[in-house]
């Protein structure tokens, strides 16, 4: 009879371990995983966060800045990953230059504002606060991100960037100065990439 209620506390307490280590991990189900290395958005997150879903998983890119003479530097080879984070409720992506310069950024897109928040860091420079970029994607599809900065000559305007020519199969990134009202277009940085195959 004692062997017995043992037998049932211990089944009872494996049962119990079970279900608390099985509902542990059910509360991250969209995290990145062997399944699924790159997350998976959350039904919960707003349905805008698969604006990025053509970029999720790893790109082999070339990334090429504008002189401060308006010359264009030599290509640079770079890999670019994005994953979901935050078990799907946000995005993350990775920048890994061979020139060794490293970046990355958090995209999370607000209900409230109805826009994409972008914010920046980068192993160049180590702000108190991050830089952070607005937008949202437009009817094109593309995704336009701004974020105020003055031009070197003191005069008021923005640094846009776009993603565009966005598929399964890769996507182009520009960033460009412009104006408030984008009469003035300066870019400065180009990136196109192409998806890897899992």
């Amino acid at each position: 009879m004692v062997i017995f209620k043992e037998n049932q506390l211990i089944m009872k307490y494996c049962y119990v371990l079970f279900f608390a280590t099985f509902t542990a991990f059910a509360q991250y189900d969209y995290e990145p995983s062997e399944a699924f290395p790159y997350g998976r958005p959350n039904p919960e997150a707003p349905q805008q966060l698969t604006d990025f879903q053509p970029l999720i998983g790893k790109c082999k890119c070339t990334s090429t800045t504008r002189k401060t003479d308006g010359t264009w530097n030599e290509p640079v080879e770079m890999t670019w990953v994005f994953k979901y984070i935050m078990n799907g409720m946000a995005v993350q992506d990775e920048t890994f230059k061979m020139d060794q310069t490293f970046a990355g950024s958090i995209r999370q897109f607000s209900k409230d504002s109805s826009a994409w928040y972008v914010h920046y860091y980068s192993s160049g420079a180590t702000p108190a606060t991050l830089s952070t970029w607005k937008g949202n994607k437009n009817e094109q599809g593309d995704i336009i991100l701004y974020n105020a900065q003055k031009a070197p000559n003191g005069a008021d305007g923005f640094y846009k960037i776009t993603f565009y020519n966005m598929s399964n199969e890769g996507f182009d990134w520009l960033g460009e100065w412009v104006n408030p009202d984008e009469t003035i277009i300066y870019p400065t940085w180009e990136i196109h990439c192409k998806k890897e195959k899992n």
